[in-house]
């Protein structure tokens, strides 16, 4: 299960940072620093996104490891 979560989070995130690859269809027909404006403002919106994942990925990983550790806890045996 924990290695799944982590595979479907990778692919997401390289998926993510791929969908913010080139210029934009918003960017078409802009030259000079408008052109560069627009692209920028695509990769920031590309870093933010993927921020995003990564910030969820995280939080994912901590409440499978809380629950793992709920879970170990209860199936222990108690002491004598």
């Amino acid at each position: 299960m924990f290695l799944a979560v982590q595979i479907l989070f990778l692919i997401w995130v390289i998926a993510g940072a791929a969908s913010g690859s080139g210029t934009p269809d918003s960017c078409q027909g802009m030259t000079g620093d408008a052109l560069k404006t627009c692209n920028d403002a695509g990769n920031v919106g590309t870093a933010i996104g993927v921020g995003l994942i990564i910030a969820l990925w995280a939080a994912a990983d901590v409440i499978l490891g809380i629950t793992y550790m709920v879970y170990r806890l209860a199936g222990r045996r108690p002491r004598t």
